[in-house]
């Protein structure tokens, strides 16, 4: 059964929901890094051992989700991606020594690659004539996830804690996976598309290894991945340790004004 125009906008407001809360929690640790190194006693190596981690956990899962899409109902896999963020999420808040937050906060890199579901489910709710600014509404989510993370560090993570504001997230994700795995439904690939209207069958492609392997071979896309590299490399960084850079700075200025 089609979905009517009344549902698509709601389920884009859960997906917005989930994408909005989801880059909260990703920049949170950035502005927390200073009181969670002073909390385990570690210093920037150790600590960028979690940021790497989480890293490499998203990259290899990349192509797992991206597998998963073409094999299962799209529908369905945003709940347990918004489960596992907000489980690790709680876990890591709860984690009492290094080695715990460790694992559980680089566990959270698994739900990093979850997003491509959601704007391949709501390329078939909308079409071409408006798909671009529902993806541009949901694109919204990462500068604006930023900046709501930036407010509640700075504002609220210095009166609660640095562990309560990870375990409110945490919380928040869980139940966004019980509302997300209840309320969206699935719809058929393609339909959207203008071309496929009067097609009494729309042919349902699944994930071929073979084409897969192709693009390795096209040469056009190695420059493509370097410059993403290089270009999204430093930007990590920025974001990771700028504010324990500024924190420190300022530490030092005042202790050489002191002397």
């Amino acid at each position: 059964m089609p979905a009517t125009r009344r549902y698509r906008w709601f389920a884009v407001g859960g997906f917005f929901c989930f994408m909005l809360l989801h880059q909260i929690d990703r920049l949170l640790i950035g502005p927390l890094t200073t009181p969670i190194m002073t909390t385990f006693g570690i210093d920037e190596v150790a600590l960028g051992a979690v940021f790497t981690g989480a890293l490499l956990v998203g990259a290899i899962f990349y192509p797992i989700w991206g597998y998963l899409y073409d094999r299962c109902s799209r529908a369905r896999l945003p709940a347990p991606a918004a489960f596992i963020w907000g489980t690790t999420t709680w876990l890591s808040a709860r984690a009492h020594t290094f080695p715990l937050f460790l694992a559980s906060r680089t566990s959270t890199g698994v739900d990093d690659a979850s997003y491509p579901d959601i704007f391949s489910l709501v390329a078939d709710y909308f079409g071409p004539g408006v798909r671009g600014k529902v993806n541009g509404l949901l694109n919204l989510t990462a500068p604006l996830g930023y900046m709501l993370g930036l407010v509640l560090a700075l504002l609220v993570g210095p009166q609660i804690g640095w562990r309560n504001v990870f375990f409110i997230t945490g919380i928040v994700g869980i139940g966004l996976a019980l509302i997300i795995f209840s309320t969206v439904r699935e719809v058929p690939r393609g339909q959207a598309e203008p071309e496929l209207i009067d097609l009494d069958t729309i042919v349902t492609y699944r994930f071929d290894w073979r084409t897969a392997r192709s693009l390795l071979r096209n040469h056009t896309l190695l420059p493509l991945y370097t410059q993403g590299f290089f270009g999204v490399f430093p930007w990590n960084v920025i974001a990771a340790w700028f504010f324990h850079y500024l924190e420190s700075s300022e530490s030092t200025q005042r202790s050489r004004y002191c002397r």
